[in-house]
């Protein structure tokens, strides 16, 4: 790919103005960490490592729309275990630099499997993701079994069951540069976590609306590829690989309880 100094922001000034912000919640990351730009085929991956250097390897992929950031929640307690490697995905927003288009699975598992060659990982990783980051987790687990110890699947955008309508009405409408449309998909997604007011929930809230609406509006504008429902047999191969799957009771993307009756039926080994 020919690309611009400014790759992949829309300019330089929106670089500027997105990774002042981007440091600027990176400081206050709770957990003594290292950061990493590691080189593949690819591009370029940003990364965040924390926990103890002989620590199992834990890699860690965000949502859509999100960054490595995104588990300041969680890293005090998984770095107390695991040599943590929270990534930028490299067709999202963070610091992570794409050079060649990514259309399909295969490319985003090859993107991933390139990481693991870089960081020396072979056979002992655990792989956990969040919405996006957990579909691409399946999806790697389904052609690189032998490469993971275990991985976790939270809420993963299809793999299980079909995408309500809704799904793709608020997704779309999110990519208008506006905030208004940013909060209607949040307040879809969201809904719990909408209403409450304490201050914890309210920061939160604000937090993952002002990154993911920064990002649309530095970032050349990319169509991700589309998450697909694992048939039956691949739920079931699934089970190759230690697999847990999360998902909370007021999930909207599909009804929890029939996502797991699903798993049970289709891929008892899977928790």
């Amino acid at each position: 790919m020919k690309t611009p100094p400014h790759h992949p922001f829309r300019s330089a000034r929106k670089r500027d103005r997105y990774l002042r912000r981007y440091d600027e919640r990176a400081s206050t990351w709770p957990a003594e960490s290292e950061t990493r730009m590691v080189e593949t085929p690819s591009g370029e991956t940003f990364m965040r490592i924390s926990g103890p250097v002989e620590g199992p390897p834990l890699v860690l992929l965000p949502s859509a729309s999100a960054t490595s950031l995104f588990w300041r929640p969680n890293i005090e307690a998984l770095s107390r275990t695991f040599r943590v490697h929270a990534l930028d995905n490299i067709y999202d927003f963070g610091r992570s630099v794409f050079r060649r288009p990514f259309k399909t699975p295969d490319d985003l598992t090859s993107w991933l499997d390139e990481v693991f060659d870089a960081l020396g990982l072979h056979g002992d990783v655990s792989l956990m993701g969040l919405s996006y980051g957990a579909w691409i987790t399946g999806q790697y687990a389904l052609r690189f079994p032998e490469r993971l110890r275990a991985a976790v699947m939270i809420a993963p955008p299809a793999t299980i069951m079909q995408l309500p309508g809704a799904w793709a009405w608020y997704g779309l409408s999110a990519l208008i540069p506006h905030i208004h449309f940013m909060r209607n998909m949040m307040r879809w997604m969201f809904p719990v976590l909408t209403r409450r007011t304490d201050p914890e929930s309210v920061q939160l809230r604000e937090a993952l609306l002002d990154d993911a609406y920064l990002g649309l509006r530095c970032f050349k504008l990319k169509m991700p590829v589309s998450p697909t429902v694992l048939t039956d047999d691949e739920l079931a191969r699934l089970s190759a690989v230690p697999t847990l799957f999360l998902v909370g009771e007021h999930e909207v993307i599909y009804p929890a309880d029939k996502a797991v009756e699903r798993l049970a039926g289709a891929a008892p080994g899977i928790r």
